[in-house]
């Protein structure tokens, strides 16, 4: 059974007319999780990646077992204010206002080859913002991945078009 029948779809949340894809039905069944992890792996096992950053806070839970998997460390970017040491952090657009993530300054070295993860890949902004926030510390993008992908959002677009490769295992399309 592929993953996507594990994702539960919320009609109408946060608002009206949005279908929220909520993950949290695949991470309580212990063989989606497995397939999930183990997919992503074995994708990476090959590839040149010194760090697994995972964007707060879904991110955190799809990359953390994904390092071990890989046997990397991994880097938190998260909201803005919720880290203890120096931080370098990055502003990017909301619908209306701007937010920010953060990242300690000492968590990607100048050249690491950095994977960034998170669940779901939507209009992109947040992982852009990520993206230019690991590129600023000198760190290389090797792959932004995503459990899902809204391509009627132009998120994965968005980010190709700054030349980064997008993986996903699975899209919910024009739904």
């Amino acid at each position: 059974m592929p993953i996507r029948s594990r994702i539960r779809t919320v009609p109408h949340y946060p608002k009206p007319g949005v279908m929220f894809r909520d993950i949290t039905t695949l991470l309580k069944d212990p063989i989606g999780l497995r397939i999930t992890i183990d997919d992503l792996a074995r994708r990476y096992t090959d590839m040149r990646i010194d760090k697994v950053a995972g964007i707060e806070a879904r991110g955190f839970i799809v990359g953390a077992p994904l390092a071990y998997a890989l046997g990397k460390g991994f880097v938190p970017i998260r909201k803005t204010g919720k880290l203890p040491a120096a931080t370098a952090g990055q502003d990017y657009a909301l619908e209306y206002g701007t937010d920010r993530i953060e990242m300690h300054v000492d968590a990607i070295e100048r050249g690491e080859h950095v994977l960034l993860v998170d669940d779901l890949i939507a209009t992109g902004g947040t992982a852009e913002a990520a993206c230019k926030l690991i590129d600023s510390v000198g760190g290389a993008i090797v792959e932004c991945c995503f459990v899902i992908d809204l391509p009627d959002l132009g998120g994965r677009a968005r980010l190709e078009n700054q030349g980064h490769t997008v993986f996903t295992l699975c899209a919910f399309e024009g739904e």
